[in-house]
């Protein structure tokens, strides 16, 4: 694994500006990053990436069986004792998901080691998915990278596969509305081409700000701003959030069918990690980690303490091996948390790079990097290319 300066396409603001990436740049700093590439071989994608994903994931999915039969393990996980039942049936009929996104620290050597799941609302995907896999493609064309690149990315092949799927199958009840949170730009280029992708596999579609879905008079059926029933919805709105709202208590009548499912609230909070490693222990790729019964209590060096639902890296308490301490700000600062070992980013040219490697529906397919000047990935972190570069 390294990292290795290259001169940036010329045109590749105009290009993203015309294919909808909006959001390459973040308060005037760069988001999309190709003024370097991060090149692996394919022993280190196959053996250290994708093979561990796979496993990972495989085991995370098991614990869900165990977790929906279990008010003790749904009570450790924080999830609200009013969803439990319906959180339950989706598992049992098996109700469809689509994607999530596993974190890890890799340097090029030795086991990757997992840092969190995200399994309910991943993003950096539409970067990941469709605009290095672009970059690549010109790379090569243009003799900045060498012809016989390649890269560790599937993951749109894998999308229209999956929503094709469900088309075939009438998995999702028609049409499918995808939705975010309106002044998200990011959020928003995510959805639509997670959209986009489900228009190429057949899917009826619909799209709708999360602010404007409704009620009927019944409060069983949701419904967009024309009084329409929302029979399926794709929502980049976290779960936890949506048991909060006034809608919440609606959501156990079944009216509506999610993507992402309701069982994915098992996975969608970081005391899943401490249930895999009391399950696991001393697994190769996990980080020892237990849920915090105390989070007011000091926290010891060589420990990292995260919320069970932050996100972006908000709110992590860190200490490393050296005693050093980081803390960051943000809105999770009550509720559970898990105390996970510490393990730090590898660090190239000033950089760390974070691999958020890619699942949908059951498979391993993907990855792509961020990467921060500190050591917790932020949601200003860039995002870095890769290729295969053996």
């Amino acid at each position: 694994m390294r990292r290795i300066a290259i001169a940036p396409r010329p045109d590749w603001r105009a290009k993203a500006e015309a294919l909808g990436f909006r959001f390459h740049t973040i308060d005037g700093a760069p988001y999309w990053d190709e003024s370097a590439y991060y090149a692996f071989t394919l022993r280190q994608v196959e053996d250290d990436i994708e093979a561990p994903t796979q496993d990972l994931h495989d085991m995370a999915m098991s614990l869900v069986d165990e977790v929906v039969r279990s008010e003790a393990l749904l009570s450790r996980l924080a999830i609200p004792a009013t969803y439990w039942d319906w959180i339950a049936r989706s598992w049992q009929r098996r109700d469809r998901h689509l994607y999530g996104r596993m974190d890890f620290a890799y340097d090029g050597s030795g086991p990757a080691k997992l840092f969190e799941f995200n399994y309910d609302t991943p993003t950096a995907l539409y970067e990941a998915a469709f605009f290095q896999w672009l970059w690549l493609e010109d790379g090569i064309a243009d003799g900045r990278l060498p012809s016989g690149a390649d890269q560790y990315n599937a993951i749109q092949d894998a999308l229209i596969e999956a929503f094709g799927a469900m088309a075939k199958d009438a998995a999702l009840p028609m049409p499918l509305y995808f939705a975010s949170v309106a002044a998200s730009e990011e959020d928003r280029g995510t959805v639509q081409y997670l959209r986009d992708c489900a228009i190429q596999a057949g899917l009826r579609t619909e799209s709708i700000a999360i602010e404007d879905i409704g009620l009927d008079v019944s409060g069983r059926w949701f419904t967009d701003l024309d009084d329409r029933v929302i029979p399926s919805l794709f929502k980049l709105y976290p779960l936890e959030f949506m048991f909060e709202e006034r809608f919440g208590p609606a959501l156990v009548n079944d009216g509506l069918r999610l993507l992402e499912p309701a069982w994915k609230a098992v996975l969608s909070n970081k005391g899943i990690l401490a249930l895999l490693w009391e399950r696991h222990v001393g697994h190769p790729n996990l980080l020892e980690c237990h849920i915090d019964t105390d989070r007011q209590a000091p926290l010891a060096p060589g420990w990292v303490r995260k919320p069970f639902f932050s996100r972006e890296g908000a709110n992590i308490e860190a200490i490393d091996a050296q005693g050093r301490a980081t803390r960051t700000e943000g809105p999770y600062a009550d509720g559970p948390a898990v105390r996970q070992a510490w393990h730090s980013l590898p660090v190239f040219d000033g950089g760390y790079p974070l691999i958020g490697s890619w699942v949908v529906g059951d498979r391993a397919c993907g990855m792509g990097l961020r990467e921060d000047s500190t050591a917790i990935t932020l949601d200003t972190s860039r995002f870095v290319p890769h290729a295969i570069v053996d």
